[in-house]
């Protein structure tokens, strides 16, 4: 029996409009080479050369000054609060005898962060203020953090504040979350994955400031700190360990040297900082030197501007619109 005559087909879709495969366990590649490829285009659009990053806590709102109140939150990068057993003590609470231990403790605790806050404020807009009187092209040293609330929301508002861009590198979580509003609106990034993520947080990077925070800081931290050990990275980064009351408190750096673990010599990959004046002069000092690593590399490999064709060959897009990703080794 013949078959009857098939109905007209529609244009199939095209590869990189198919939607179910590009979210697709096959078109995980894509997805993952996406998130090199367009922030690597949205920073060679914005004129952006390279960072200094600031982690945190994200688990504290800032003090307001309106309310003086803070709260905690549920989880890293949350919007909805932690229950409230698990709020800080407020005033009346104290007052009235009703704060239990452990909300007197989360309040003391409070107080503490917002100081931080107002320290990543501060000094983000002071690293914002002196590069941008820096001359070049491109924008030096742009504040870039998680993108979140708490230590990340401080650090972007410090440089907002200041006049300058700002990056934020969100990742998209499973709770409800949003970035900080002081983010530069067209340097606002939100990941999949983690270590596409973690790239952009290491390879633009000049500096890197580690506020008090948790396991997501510590992390951060770690990984930052093992690229340098290691030489893995082409290129010196300053590391500021900002409030060393808190992280002597919860890590034993010279332990780890003391007993072998690391060798004496990785106990100079960063330094332990305590006020925002002490911490930009350190900043900009390692800066400085990486400015002078810059132009001595410049001169050696670039040619000097000059009338008609040069006879060398022309720098490549990556040494001409940046950004300055480092090199591995």
């Amino acid at each position: 029996m013949a078959r009857k005559s098939p109905a007209p087909l529609e244009s199939a879709p095209l590869a990189y409009e198919n939607q179910d495969f590009l979210n697709s366990p096959d078109g995980r590649a894509f997805r993952m080479l996406a998130e090199y490829q367009e922030p690597m285009a949205r920073f060679r659009r914005e004129r952006i050369q390279d960072t200094v990053v600031f982690f945190g806590s994200a688990r504290f709102r800032a003090l307001d000054v309106a309310s003086h109140e803070l709260e905690l939150l549920e989880n890293t990068g949350s919007c909805k609060p932690a229950p409230a057993d698990e709020q800080p003590a407020r005033p009346h609470e104290v007052e009235s005898g009703e704060a239990t231990e452990q909300k007197l403790r989360l309040a003391e605790a409070a107080v503490e962060m917002a100081r931080y806050y107002e320290d990543a404020r501060t000094l983000a807009g002071m690293v914002s203020k002196w590069a941008m009187t820096l001359p070049g092209r491109r924008h030096r040293y742009v504040i870039t953090s998680g993108g979140g609330p708490g230590i990340m929301e401080a650090a972007n508002r410090g440089a907002y504040e200041a006049g300058g861009k700002t990056i934020g590198l969100n990742i998209k979580l499973p709770f409800e979350q949003m970035p900080n509003p002081y983010i530069t609106p067209d340097l606002n990034f939100e990941f999949h994955y983690f270590f596409m993520r973690k790239f952009w947080f290491a390879y633009l990077a000049k500096a890197l400031v580690v506020f008090p925070g948790g396991f997501g800081t510590l992390d951060e931290m770690f990984e930052l700190l093992t690229l340098a050990q290691t030489q893995k990275l082409a290129k010196k980064i300053t590391v500021l360990i900002y409030g060393s009351s808190y992280w002597k408190g919860v890590i034993n750096l010279e332990m780890l040297a003391a007993k072998g673990a690391i060798a004496m010599k990785d106990l100079e990959l960063f330094q332990f900082v305590d006020t925002p004046e002490q911490a930009f002069e350190l900043l900009k000092a390692g800066l400085t030197e990486d400015m002078q690593r810059q132009a001595a590399w410049e001169h050696d490999h670039l040619p000097p501007p000059a009338e008609g064709v040069p006879e060398t060959p022309a720098p490549d897009a990556q040494e001409l619109l940046g950004p300055d990703i480092a090199k591995t080794r």
